[in-house]
């Protein structure tokens, strides 16, 4: 009985702790993955090593999970205000805030372990990214532009990947940064539009809010020259046609998007949050076939 009792609450606890990363919901991971394949297809010339290939996947995992794990602990006395954030495992008390910060810091320590397996450059460029997604949270309460601020810190990847495989970040890695950048605060202001109303009420910042009427404008003009670098990053790496066709394919998307955001209703604002997947897809397919003909 007791051995059962014992089993019954490791389960509980590891479902918990999944749902406490987010593991369930892989959008996060994919989105975030995307522009470190970008980068190692570029910095490799599209033959990444094997070893730097793995870590990234599995560092991208483990820390989007330790995201996912301090964004809740920051937020923890403004989810439960949230129709879309009430029921995340803090909020509905189902995982303290202390198993919640131990949660985050094994995450943490088991990324910088798979970095350890890289040269001393990326180490050292990995201290930025772990300041960068533990501070992020906290960005909500200080500045208008917390989606900026993810995406400095979600595309700390891209210098990061450059480091790992060149031991060198080249000039088209900072283009590359700074596309990504633009890109992750387009899909997050997208992700922020679903939680406008409450964000006003409980006095969280967003550039949803910051943008105001202007929103599906200046998310327009983002998006024109987030692929405007991408095709400066072409240029520069002197790519060919197929990478130029996952652009346009890109491209296209990022109509769809603003169709979608239109009217600027919740469901439809993160269907277009959640096809941003296909954006980071069709840039890094683009990639893969240039590389792959050569």
């Amino acid at each position: 009985m007791a051995t059962t009792i014992k089993k019954e609450r490791l389960f509980d606890r590891t479902k918990q702790y999944m749902l406490l990363a987010r593991l369930d919901r892989p959008i996060g991971i994919l989105i975030l993955l995307w522009p470190a394949l970008w980068a190692l297809w570029i910095a490799s010339e599209g033959k990444p090593d094997p070893l730097v290939l793995i870590v990234f996947c599995l560092g991208v995992v483990l820390m989007r999970s330790a995201g996912c794990v301090i964004n809740d602990y920051a937020d923890r006395d403004f989810d439960p205000h949230v129709e879309r954030t009430k029921l995340r495992p803090i909020a509905a008390g189902k995982v303290e805030t202390k198993e919640a910060l131990i949660v985050f810091v094994t995450l943490c320590l088991c990324a910088f372990g798979l970095v350890l397996m890289l040269n001393a450059y990326t180490i050292f460029l990995s201290f930025g990214g772990a300041f960068l997604a533990a501070s992020y949270p906290f960005m909500k309460r200080y500045t208008q532009l917390p989606q900026a601020y993810l995406g400095i810190a979600f595309g700390w990847a891209v210098p990061m990947a450059f480091a790992a495989q060149q031991n060198n970040i080249p000039p088209v890695a900072w283009v590359m940064y700074l596309a990504v950048v633009l890109w992750a605060l387009v899909y997050d202001t997208m992700y922020a539009m679903v939680d406008k109303d409450d964000d006003l009420k409980i006095g969280v910042k967003s550039t949803a809010i910051l943008f105001g009427d202007y929103d599906r404008h200046i998310m327009a003009i983002l998006q024109l020259v987030i692929i405007g670098l991408l095709v400066k990053v072409g240029l520069m790496q002197q790519l060919s046609w197929p990478y130029y066709l996952g652009l346009t394919v890109a491209a296209g998307l990022s109509v769809y998007q603003q169709r979608l955001i239109f009217q600027r209703d919740k469901k439809r604002c993160f269907q277009a949050f959640l096809n941003n997947n296909w954006f980071g897809l069709a840039v890094f397919a683009g990639m893969l076939i240039d590389y792959s003909l050569r």
